[in-house]
């Protein structure tokens, strides 16, 4: 294993100090600076957004951050994202066709004579 002082945070943190203050810092010193500041190590995020909110005489924080995962995904997390895509892409299609069929009912265009699924029925009745 590398020394604790190779890793890029702790380097870089130790090269802002001067020079006998960095040989100072002993391994097990420089890891706990490594835990101590690894929690902010966020990074570059495509959508990074964070507030205070006031409630009463309280005070909330949000945090939102959206990016592209460069994490090595465990084997379950790698089902998980198929899972998710499989679902966000069926129900994606689903909406498109339904969108194609509400418009192909508005035109009248009838593609079996005197058979209907009933959506452009309850569609109607929703709006009218």
């Amino acid at each position: 294993m590398p020394p604790i002082s190779k890793d890029p945070a702790i380097s870089n943190l130790l090269n802002r100090m001067p020079k006998h203050v960095q040989a100072s810092f002993t391994e097990e010193q420089l890891s706990h600076l490594k835990v101590a500041i690894g929690a902010r190590q966020w990074g570059k995020h495509a959508l990074d957004c964070r507030g205070v909110i006031r409630f009463f005489k309280y005070r909330y924080y949000f945090v939102l951050l959206a990016g592209r995962n460069r994490r090595q995904l465990s084997q379950a997390e790698k089902k998980a994202s198929s899972v998710a895509q499989a679902v966000v892409v069926t129900i994606t299609l689903f909406i498109i066709l339904l969108i194609i069929y509400l418009i192909k009912s508005a035109l009248g265009i009838n593609i079996f004579q005197g058979f209907s699924f009933g959506i452009w029925g309850y569609f109607k009745e929703l709006f009218a």
